[in-house]
């Protein structure tokens, strides 16, 4: 349990378990919107105006928040894998935390985990600027925020939500 314990604590932040992640990512699977709706051509029109729009993007974002997700993180793998330079300045960085850390261990030098991180970041550092890893997190953002917003804005609420906007009072 004790080397169970200081793995769980090399790989997360304080306060974190692996129990709370899988827990996280299994309650984004079971809310997840069956993908056939999600992409439905027949459910996306052009708003009425501005105000329908911003109604649609609290609704949308509301409903398929987990699907959101699912395709903010399916970006950041396409991200990663479609560039080599970014997936050798990962293991560079990965690589230099695990040397890092066993150094740490076997010498008087104690670092904790947040040291050893910033440590193996700064000399990793070059590496992810050469693979142009601001570009990359921009260009994920970016294209998180085109995915998302033009399906909020153009994809109709359900019949329910509508009803339920149409009865708020104004």
């Amino acid at each position: 349990m004790a080397g169970e314990d200081s793995q769980q604590l090399l790989w997360l932040p304080k306060g974190f378990s692996a129990s709370m992640a899988k827990e996280w990512i299994d309650r984004r699977r079971l809310s997840i919107r069956p993908w056939a709706s999600f992409v439905d051509q027949r459910k996306f029109s052009k708003p009425r105006n501005f105000g329908d729009a911003c109604q649609r993007v609290v609704k949308n974002v509301e409903t398929y928040n987990s699907n959101y997700t699912f395709i903010f993180l399916g970006l950041i793998l396409y991200c990663i894998i479609s560039s080599p330079m970014l997936l050798i300045a990962l293991a560079v960085f990965l690589g230099a935390f695990y040397i890092i850390h066993l150094k740490s261990q076997e010498s008087r030098l104690v670092l904790n985990v947040p040291h050893q991180m910033g440590l193996a970041g700064a000399l990793s550092l070059p590496v992810f600027w050469l693979a142009g890893a601001g570009a990359a997190v921009f260009w994920v953002l970016g294209a998180t925020l085109f995915v998302i917003g033009t399906h909020a804005v153009f994809r109709e609420l359900e019949g329910s939500d509508m009803e339920e906007l149409l009865m708020e009072s104004v």
